[in-house]
């Protein structure tokens, strides 16, 4: 199925775009009080009250009999003139520290003048008082302008749902490959939109919350945005990450926020991608019973089957990790219908290959049905970066079309990895890597049960210095023992050819060995396929961990029985090595002759090999 072609895309802004004559008018006004705050602060008011003097000072004056007039302003301060011996004159002002009861004697005395004087406030001392908070609420209308203005400031609660109009483009089911099945239980849903008179009238209930599940890349939410677009009305996107910030109860605010703006459009549809990101299962982890996270949950279990829930808003989530999720969310009156979206099959490949092809200029001759037999196991993503890359490639040589050629690259850069045709390797070394693939190779001919080999190469591609690449001729959804054994034999070619040519083997073999034995202990432990053990599972499942599932692991067996299992592991791998050993003993001719073929062509296809040996393939020797 092919992914999201993100065709609902955001209207760009202009770059030149004048500012609005609201936010110049705002900006002068702030510019003038800065500049009236600052004239103020320079000026002091514009009051002049002489030089500052300390009070022994004044005392000492008052006792040289230069003191001629003094005014006493609050019992706190005191303004005077001073008089010189030339008789000029200077105003001064001083602080009273403390009482000084002998002070008016000793003025009296002088024949000093006194005056006394309550404080007046004058006009620029207002100013300097109301300034600073006219200043604040300014700053605050300026904010709640721009709040009003883009609703970004203090929108935290604020849902951050995308909705798609009706009038943008629309997807429908047309517009998806293959998924039958689950377009089938999604157009009930489209049913049920468009006229739900005909479900009320028989008193049925349409599931509240549909749930997407399948792997990534299977275009979940592609689905999603067709069903609104078959049922015509509003779509709300949302991600489950979305929903959780750093401030405590921001989660469940965005909740009940999107869904009463769907409540508001009803009938419509809430899509919550990625549901796992919000919905996974509380009681457990890290977060504690008040977990930002569960909060979010609980308001989301609430507006989707509580009090006050209506009818006409539709909820569809995708996920690919159902097994995480709460309980609660899975339950009738919720997410009470699952729909799987499976990985392709070949049919359905081959129809999202064309899908995609449409949209580029592709060479009459580029067979669809034979890219979606080679591409097994690969999504509507996948298959969509496939052509990307082919189209690449031809405009990296210069093509006006896409022709086969650039698919097959294509196909071996996503699947095998990046050519790495510049790296040095010795004479030596490559040798050894031919023999080692062709090993691989060869085995593939002589087993029965064995997948048609597709390519054996010695160009280093990724971390890997050669490769031998088999293709199965029909999708498969389980395995035979008769298979898997083959399948190890192969695994084994590597390592049986070296040891035969060099009397040893290299460190390139570790991957095959690990593969191997990994495949060997999922028989013994999980499929029951070691005759010594018997049709038992032991031993549970490696799952990743994740908050809301058991951390500690425990195997379910005894130590006797782990060497039972050691033994039926050990036994399986000794039987697939040893008939490796005897195949490419047998057949050493065709291993060094294929080795230097490799040597001299790097890169052979099945067609090659089969030509050189004379090989028939397997569907020919059955007469399939």
């Amino acid at each position: 199925m092919q992914p999201d072609d993100n065709d609902n895309k955001q209207p760009s802004r202009k770059p030149d775009q004048v500012p609005p004559r609201g936010s110049r008018f705002s900006l002068i006004v702030f510019m003038t009080l800065i500049m009236a705050s600052l004239a103020i602060l320079v000026f002091d008011g514009g009051q002049n009250d002489g030089r500052r003097i300390l009070y022994s000072e004044f005392i000492a004056y008052v006792e040289a009999d230069q003191v001629a007039s003094i005014q006493i302003v609050d019992q706190s301060q005191i303004r005077g003139v001073l008089v010189g011996e030339s008789g000029q004159t200077q105003k001064f002002t001083t602080l009273i520290p403390y009482a000084d009861l002998g002070l008016l004697d000793k003025l009296s005395q002088k024949g000093i003048e006194i005056e006394g004087v309550e404080t007046q406030t004058s006009l620029w001392r207002v100013v300097q008082a109301i300034l600073p908070w006219l200043f604040g609420f300014f700053i605050l209308w300026v904010i709640m302008r721009q709040t009003q203005g883009n609703n970004k400031a203090f929108s935290f609660g604020k849902s951050k749902a995308k909705r798609y109009q009706q009038n943008e483009k629309k997807s429908t089911f047309k517009d998806v490959a293959g998924q039958v099945e689950a377009k089938y239980e999604l157009a009930e849903v489209v049913d049920y939109l468009k006229n739900p008179q005909k479900f009320v009238k028989m008193g049925a209930r349409i599931p509240k919350g549909v749930l997407l599940v399948g792997m990534p890349g299977t275009g979940k939410t592609l689905l999603a945005k067709a069903v609104a677009g078959e049922a015509n009305v509003p779509f709300f996107h949302m991600s489950g990450s979305d929903f959780v910030e750093m401030f405590v109860g921001v989660g469940a605010s965005r909740v009940r926020d999107l869904f009463d703006q769907g409540r508001r459009s009803a009938p419509c549809i809430i899509f919550i991608d990625e549901l796992d990101a919000v919905g996974r299962t509380r009681g457990a982890g890290y977060g504690g019973g008040h977990d930002e996270r569960e909060q979010t949950l609980n308001q989301m279990l609430v507006e989707m089957d509580g009090f006050d829930t209506k009818d006409g808003v539709i909820i569809l989530a995708a996920t690919n990790r159902p097994d995480v999720l709460d309980p609660a969310l899975l339950r009738p009156g919720r997410f009470d219908r699952q729909v799987m979206v499976a990985m392709p099959d070949v049919k359905e490949r081959e129809d999202i290959l064309r899908i995609h092809m449409a949209k580029v200029p592709v060479d009459p001759d580029v067979d669809a049905r034979k890219l979606a037999k080679a591409t097994p196991g690969t999504s509507g993503a996948d298959l969509a970066n496939l052509v990307n890359e082919a189209t690449l490639f031809a405009i990296r040589h210069g093509r006006t079309s896409v022709i086969m050629g650039d698919f097959e690259d294509a196909r071996d850069k996503l699947l095998m990895g990046i050519a790495r045709a510049s790296m040095a390797i010795s004479e030596e070394e490559k040798k050894a890597t031919a023999y080692h693939e062709a090993g691989h190779a060869l085995l593939h001919y002589h087993l029965p049960k064995a997948d048609p080999l597709h390519k054996v190469t010695i160009v280093p591609r990724g971390k890997a210095l050669g490769l031998a690449v088999s293709l199965p001729e029909k999708d498969a959804h389980s395995w035979s023992l008769s298979w898997l054994r083959d399948r190890i034999v192969i695994m084994y070619g590597g390592y049986a050819a070296e040891s035969i040519v060099y009397g040893e083997t290299t460190t390139g073999t570790a991957q095959d060995l690990k593969q191997a034995t990994e495949l060997a202990r999922r028989m013994a432990c999980e499929w029951g396929m070691a005759p010594d053990l018997g049709p038992i599972a032991y031993g549970q499942e490696d799952e990743p961990i994740f908050l809301g599932k058991e951390i500690a692991r425990h195997k379910d067996y005894s130590e006797e029985t782990a060497q039972r299992i050691d033994r039926a592991v050990a036994d399986i791998l000794e039987e697939a090595k040893k008939a490796a050993f005897d195949i490419l003993t047998k057949h050493k001719d065709q291993l060094e002759r294929l080795a230097d073929e490799l040597m001299q062509k790097e890169t052979l296809l099945d067609e090659d090999i089969k030509t050189m040996f004379g090989f028939v393939s397997k569907s020919e020797a059955t007469g399939e």
